[in-house]
């Protein structure tokens, strides 16, 4: 799963840590989802769309895995 939580923050000039208060996790749990190190759960990619006023689609792009 990618995401485009960088992209959005930087366009709306708002800092990790200022992403990271608004919807309740560290500024760490943050920099590994921009890194593609973490997949948000469903009650955090919920806040994080929530917040920036876009659905969980616009915001994490769900990839099909090859079998």
């Amino acid at each position: 799963m990618t995401n485009k939580i960088a992209q959005l923050r930087k366009e709306r000039r708002i800092s990790q840590a200022e992403l990271a208060d608004a919807v309740d996790v560290t500024r760490q749990t943050i920099i590994s989802l921009e890194n593609g190190r973490y997949n948000a759960s469903l009650l955090l990619a919920h806040r994080i769309a929530k917040y920036f006023g876009l659905t969980i689609e616009e915001v994490f792009l769900f990839e099909e895995e090859e079998e």
